[in-house]
């Protein structure tokens, strides 16, 4: 029995238990398109290839499962190289397909054609360009392998329209004989780093656990907060991590880095073991890398060897699924107890607490995400845009299970928070989601009001408008003299009055007593919600680690 391209397309999708993906489509893939039509797979149509991709991000960081999407030639697929970048920093399993001109037509500057291709190598864990029809199968079947395993990521398929129409023999599934990473160690090798991580362990009387997103991808909560709570061992994490271990718990002690809390920050400082789980040693979380953990012993447990040793010099370190490693150190630990550490974090926590003013006449955002959390008694899956509605959301949503705060962490993607907000909310249908945004980043995707209202998809979006783009704004202040250059937001639209125009309910905020009111009533309505909270433009996000500076040195508001 032969099959089109197309075809053979849709049934490989299904046979991975594919049920939705996200798309924009255009005159070369009409013919997967015409599959699509009648094929059980939920496609949600958005209002640009960016939405779309977000949203695959977004719900694969929800779910766990591959996020898949698809864009037409030319325009349509370089519209997905932000995206692309934005999983590819993140380690985010996605599969995203690209039309393209029919093979023959390939190099002669035909009408929509891009290489994307070689466009897309640098954000991509691996990419296709598919020639013959009868490689399409397991072409896609290594995708799936590759974004999901090891250290996942996007794959990019690009799709000729010929590959699409020719029909074949109808093939069999493929055995993939893709070449294995691994293994890392000789024989006794890794025993070796396992009792050398021990003793560390062992030997420390002021450790501290920095988890990144490598522990969520993994796994690694439940396994975490075991060795955590056996080794009394205090916790931090990274924006990425956040969720990997519940932030209401005595030992944790929130984020660390540019932005993070004094105790987290002064913990790593004053350690005198770190132990990094699925975590990178970003330069938003080490400041000068000199000054970092100076007096430390380092552990990396991690999945990529790439990364080890990459910024910061380790003392022993293992190469594996934190989850697994976390599970095996657990077992062959005993019990410890720290009481001079944990004294000396708790009175740093009693004498730096997160803080804000509390101003007349005006809403101040911190006070926003905390009525969220309260509203949603925590248990929402926040999504945020990026700047300081980020980085509010990161220090105030206090998030107690993974997989519930979905952030562009490594390419601070503005636009991002939306799109993957709807993505994240197909995904998990009877989970709160809410987008923290900020007025900037929200109207670079603001489009997709319509995929949400036209989809039913009840998210929930959060405006932190303060009329400016926060973050630059903030910088300026800091660091320029306050000569605010192109960071006043001159035109912003009325919000209320777009949600309505979109088919959404606008809500609009402008007094601090009517803040948690308008949150109930978000939470209460069965379709999507904009909130405009008109909060205080002069804000900034403190704590905060000047460029360049060691993360103990902390600026703090001028009172």
């Amino acid at each position: 029995m032969k099959k089109t391209g197309a075809k053979i397309f849709v049934e490989t999708l299904l046979e991975h238990k594919v049920d939705t993906m996200f798309g924009y489509p255009g005159g070369v893939l009409l013919p997967t398109y015409d599959e699509l039509f009648a094929a059980p797979i939920r496609h949600i149509l958005s209002r640009h290839e960016q939405g779309a991709i977000h949203a695959a991000d977004g719900y694969a960081r929800a779910t766990g499962k591959p996020g898949v999407c698809m864009a037409t030639s030319g325009p349509g697929a370089t519209n997905l190289i932000t995206g692309l970048a934005t999983a590819f920093m993140d380690s985010v399993p996605l599969v995203a397909f690209t039309g393209q001109v029919a093979t023959s037509l390939l190099g002669n500057d035909s009408f929509q054609e891009a290489d994307i291709y070689g466009i897309s190598i640098p954000v991509t864990k691996y990419n296709y360009l598919v020639k013959e029809t009868s490689r399409l199968k397991e072409v896609m079947y290594e995708a799936f392998h590759l974004a999901t395993s090891g250290r996942p990521g996007p794959v990019l398929i690009d799709l000729p329209k010929d590959v699409q129409t020719r029909q074949i023999d109808a093939p069999a599934i493929p055995t993939l004989t893709l070449p294995q990473r691994g293994p890392y160690y000789r024989d006794g090798e890794r025993e070796k780093q396992v009792e050398r991580i021990l003793a560390l362990i062992e030997q420390a009387e002021r450790p501290v656990l920095y988890v990144g997103g490598g522990a969520i991808i993994s796994g690694a909560h439940e396994a975490l907060l075991k060795l955590a709570e056996k080794a009394s061992i205090p916790v931090t994490t990274t924006l990425m991590g956040k969720g990997s271990f519940p932030e209401t718990h005595d030992l944790a002690l929130g984020m660390l880095g540019m932005h993070g809390t004094r105790y987290a920050n002064y913990a790593v400082s004053k350690c005198d073991l770190l132990i990094a789980v699925g975590a990178r040693f970003d330069d938003r979380v080490t400041g000068e890398p000199s000054t970092f953990a100076k007096g430390a012993k380092i552990i990396h447990l991690d999945i990529d060897p790439a990364e080890v040793g990459k910024i910061i010099q380790v003392d022993a370190s293992l190469i594996d699924q934190a989850r697994d490693i976390l599970l095996e150190l657990t077992d062959r630990i005993g019990p410890k107890s720290h009481t001079a550490w944990l004294r000396q974090i708790a009175q740093w926590k009693k004498d730096h607490p997160l803080s804000y003013p509390k101003k007349d006449g005006v809403i101040s955002p911190q006070y926003v995400v905390e009525q969220i959390y309260e509203k949603t008694k925590g248990d929402a899956i926040i999504t945020t845009e990026v700047g300081q509605n980020q980085m509010w959301a990161a220090q105030y949503y206090k998030c107690t299970k993974p997989r519930t705060f979905i952030t562009s962490g490594g390419l601070g993607t503005m636009g991002y928070g939306f799109p993957a907000a709807i993505g994240a909310k197909i995904g998990c249908p009877d989970r709160i989601v809410f987008d923290i945004a900020g007025d900037g980043s929200f109207q670079m995707n603001i489009q997709e009001l319509a995929t949400a209202v036209y989809n039913k998809v009840n998210v929930k979006i959060a405006i932190l408008n303060n009329g400016v783009l926060g973050m630059v704004r903030q910088w300026q202040e800091l660091f320029y003299g306050g000569r605010y250059s192109q960071t006043i937001l001159h035109g912003n639209p009325d919000f209320v009055k777009i949600a309505e125009g979109y088919g959404a309910l606008g809500i609009r905020v402008e007094k601090t007593e009517d803040v948690p009111s308008a949150v109930e009533r978000a939470l209460s309505v069965d379709q999507p919600v904009v909130i405009d909270f008109r909060v205080d433009t002069g804000e900034n996000v403190y704590p905060m680690v000047p460029p360049g500076g060691a993360i103990h040195d902390m600026l703090d508001r001028k009172e």
